[in-house]
Formats: structure tokens, C-alpha cells, sequence
């Protein structure tokens, strides 16, 4: 009886932690200080205060932190879409690769030549601190979303270039050293990865698409759950193939993202809400792996802090804004995706690899990290929202929609398509009956305005903002983008 009652006390407890992590993105709106800190803060203060709570051992924090980034990952591509991605893809591309390497390369010299540090520790804590977590700026932004394709850019910069250092992490533990042949050790194992994973991504994305239409389950509850599991079985068989699991789950997603499927939006649901529960669990067991009596060392908290401000002062707005140059993004735009570059839960998982690894001075270059991160989200995470108010960045606000309205169909509907009328298109402020260049045959089904459903009529006035449901032709997507979504004078 007495093992019973101790594993009640500890699912309440598990279950409290959980909740409390929950509402802490509630607090996050008030105090602008973003959640996965407070989650990150409170695991590490308490695994150095409470005596017989003690830090996982270091595989079981990898493993738990891998699975949570496939969720996180898998969840960003399918947000994302090919459509949002195509949009954007060479920005994506070139900042979330050349970018990673040159913030490394440069983060690496400031360590060196700043600190001391040998050429072979430099670069694994630069490369530990290159990649970018945009959650975190999603969370302090609230409600509000950033429009265009800066928001597509931070999203897509950050799902290549976590796969990027994971693979170069690897890569260079797995070296050991740097000499001539070391730098081709690793950059061999890192195209290998990069190409195995993408390949396999896009593969794997059409057989989940083909798995998921063709093969019936007999409860809407189990689609979600295979979706799952084929993501598992992608990230794991890419592995074993040499490539980026990482990668490959990421690409996935993007390739599923805009396709139909049976249970699309109950699919897309639940993987948002468990890549939500994946950041909580990786800020949480990460924060129990930190020692805060090796953070106030002089010789990790300086330096941490140090690289960390010339890291989002100088060297991340120099090389990553040289790679967006061909973005031609507005200034405010360009700026913006600058200065939200914040760090997340990879690149504590990329400073865990260097402790696993047990190179020299593991211990601190594992503090200095931390330190990075830490004040990445604390500062610039705090700043973001007033940041986005000065630089007028183009957003919308997403308030919560707990309502739905739809029908169920045995069959997939063909020609049914779902539009937002954007600001400055040909739709904004013009009437029904009046609008130009609308394909014959499509008919307006349903409008929807702040969430409220409007009678369809010809004098009815469309603004920005409002949702449609057309029916119409399955290839007229191009036309109806022309004339409702895309603003006027756009390409």
C-alpha cells in the first residue's frame, strides 16, 4: 500500500509541475518574460535545493530532449507548408545553413582570441550557440502573429539550422580534434546528413501522405497517433541511413502540410499541442541538468555573458543580415528577423553532447551555454514585443477560436477551398457582386468575420480579415490568390 501511496505523491506532483508549466504561458503575457525561462529557471533552482532530487543522467536527458524536438520539428514543418516555405526558401536555405556556419565560425574566433579558449572548444560552443528557437518569440508575442514572409523566415531559419548544428555538433565530437583531416571528416558527415535527411524527408512526407488517404483506421482518435508514429519511424530509419533525422521529420512536415488528408485539422491539433508539451518537457529536464554553483563561476558567467551580447549585437546581425540581403525584405522586416534570434532548448541539448563527450572543460563550456541562452531569452525575448511595436512590423492578432463550425464528409470534397482576404488585395473593401477578375463557376459558400458567421449576399462587403469558404474548380488556387489574398501590385 505504502508503494501506492508514493506513486500517487508522485503523479500529483508531476501532474502539478505540468499544470503550473501550462499557466505559465499566461504569466508570460504580463510579465513579457518568456515561458520556457521561468520552466528552465524553476527546474534548475530546485534540483540545486532540494536534496534528494538529483540530475538525470546525461543519455536520458538526449533521448528525452530528441523526442521532443521530433515533435517540435514535425509540428513546425506541417505549420509551415510548401506553399508558405516556397515563398521563402531561399532565405530559409541560405540563413539556416551558410548562416549557421558563419555565426559559428565567428562566435568561435570572439572565444578564442576573447577568452583563451583553444580553436577545437571555441567552435563547439559556437556551434552550440548558433541555432534559433522562434517559439520563444511566439510566446512573449501573445495573441499577435508577424505577417509576411519575415514570420515564414524566423520559422524556417530555425527548423534548418537545428537539424544544421545538431549534425555539425556531431560531427565535430565525433572528430575530436581539428586538423586537415578532421575538417574533412566533418564536412563529409555533415553533407551526408544533410542530404540523406532531406531526401528522406521528402520521401518519407509522400508515403505518409499516400499511408494516410489510402489506408483507413477506425477511430478518428487513431489518425493522429500514426501520424506520430510515422514521424518516429522517419526520424529513426533516416538515422540509421547516416542522414538528419532531424531534417528529415522537418521536411515532412512541410511536405504534408498543405495536402489534404482524412482528419487533417484533429491531426494538426494534436501534434501543436504536443510539440507545446515537447518544449516544456525539454526546458524542464534540461534546467535539472544545470549546476548553478558552476554558473557563478567567473570564468563561465563573463564569458557567457559576453559572447552572448556580441553574439546579438554584432555577429549575428552582420552575417545572418549578409545572407538576407537577397530576401529584399523592408528594413523593419530584415531587422526584426535580426534581432529575434533567440536561443532555445537545442542549444543546451548541443552543450550536453560536449558534456557527454567528456572533453576539457566540459563542465564550463556546458555554463557558458546556459549563460547564452539564458540571457538571449531573458533580454532580447523581453524586448521582442516592444521591439515589433517600434520597428511597425506588420502583425495580425490571432485571439482563440474555441468554436468550430463544419460538417463531416465520407468522401474527400474536391474543389473546396479556404481563403483569407488580405489587406490591400482586390477583395478588401469591394463587394461581392463587384469583384473583377473572380473565376466563373465559383461560388462564395461562408464568411466568417471575428468569428462570427455572415449571410452571404452580393452587396455583402468583404475587408481584410475575413475567412471564405469557396467552392469552385480544384485548380483555381493561383486565381483566387490573385484576387483575395495577394495585396494589389503584388508579383
Amino acid at each position: 500500500m505504502s508503494d501506492t501511496y508514493t506513486f500517487a505523491w508522485l503523479v500529483l506532483l508531476v501532474a502539478g509541475v505540468g499544470l503550473v508549466a501550462l499557466l505559465s504561458n499566461r504569466l508570460t503575457e504580463r510579465i513579457k518574460i518568456p515561458a520556457p525561462l521561468l520552466v528552465l529557471v524553476a527546474a534548475a533552482i530546485a534540483v540545486n535545493a532540494i536534496p534528494d532530487l538529483h540530475a538525470p543522467p546525461e543519455r536520458l536527458v538526449e533521448r528525452l530532449v530528441t523526442v521532443a524536438l521530433i515533435c517540435i520539428l514535425f509540428d513546425g514543418g506541417l505549420n509551415m507548408g510548401w506553399s508558405r516555405f516556397r515563398s521563402a526558401a531561399a532565405p530559409i536555405a541560405i540563413s539556416g545553413v551558410l548562416g549557421t556556419f558563419l555565426t559559428a565560425a565567428a562566435a568561435a574566433t570572439f572565444a578564442h582570441y576573447a577568452f583563451g579558449l583553444s580553436w577545437y572548444l571555441a567552435l563547439l560552443v559556437a556551434t552550440a550557440i548558433s541555432p534559433t528557437d522562434p517559439a520563444v518569440v511566439f510566446s512573449v508575442l501573445g495573441h499577435r502573429e508577424v505577417e509576411g514572409r519575415s514570420g515564414t523566415i524566423l520559422e524556417g531559419e530555425s527548423g534548418a539550422n537545428d537539424p544544421v548544428g545538431i549534425a555539425l555538433m556531431a560531427s565535430l565530437v565525433s572528430a575530436g580534434s581539428l586538423s586537415a583531416g578532421a575538417f574533412g571528416h566533418i564536412a563529409g558527415q555533415f553533407l551526408l546528413q544533410m542530404g540523406v535527411g532531406a531526401a528522406m524527408g521528402v520521401v518519407g512526407g509522400r508515403l505518409v501522405l499516400w499511408f494516410t488517404r489510402n489506408v483507413p483506421l477506425p477511430s478518428e482518435g487513431l489518425y493522429p497517433l500514426r501520424t506520430l508514429a510515422c514521424a518516429f519511424i522517419l526520424f529513426g530509419a533516416t538515422t540509421v541511413a547516416h542522414g538528419s533525422g532531424f531534417l528529415a521529420v522537418f521536411v515532412a512536415g512541410i511536405v504534408l502540410g498543405d495536402e489534404r488528408a482524412p482528419y487533417k485539422h484533429e491531426v494538426e491539433r494534436f501534434h501543436t499541442a504536443l510539440a507545446s508539451l515537447g518544449e516544456i518537457v525539454a526546458f524542464t529536464v534540461l534546467g535539472l541538468t544545470v549546476d548553478l554553483h558552476e554558473l557563478g563561476k567567473t570564468d563561465v558567467w563573463v564569458p557567457g555573458l559576453v559572447i552572448g551580447a556580441v553574439l546579438a549585437v554584432v555577429i549575428r546581425p552582420a552575417f545572418v543580415g549578409l545572407c538576407l540581403i537577397p530576401a529584399r525584405l523592408r528594413p523593419n522586416e530584415r531587422n526584426f528577423v535580426l534581432f529575434a534570434g533567440l536561443k532555445g532548448a537545442v542549444p543546451i541539448l548541443l552543450g550536453g553532447f560536449i558534456l557527454a563527450a567528456h572533453v576539457a572543460q566540459a563542465s564550463r563550456l556546458y555554463g557558458i551555454v546556459v549563460i547564452v541562452v539564458a540571457l538571449s531569452v531573458l533580454v532580447q525575448g523581453s524586448l521582442v514585443p516592444a521591439v515589433a511595436g517600434w520597428m511597425r512590423l506588420p502583425m495580425r492578432t490571432s485571439a482563440p477560436e474555441p468554436w468550430a463550425l463544419g460538417v463531416r464528409l465520407a468522401e474527400q470534397p474536391e474543389g473546396v477551398h479556404r481563403v483569407t482576404v488580405g489587406p490591400g488585395s482586390t477583395a478588401d473593401g469591394c463587394r461581392i457582386e463587384d469583384l473583377p477578375d473572380f473565376p466563373e463557376g465559383a461560388w462564395i459558400s461562408l464568411i466568417v468575420r471575428d468569428s462570427q458567421p455572415l449571410p452571404v449576399r452580393g452587396g455583402s462587403a468583404l475587408q481584410a480579415g475575413d475567412q471564405l469558404l469557396i467552392t469552385a474548380a480544384p485548380d483555381l488556387d493561383e486565381d483566387l490568390e490573385a484576387v483575395f489574398t495577394r495585396a494589389v501590385g503584388e508579383a
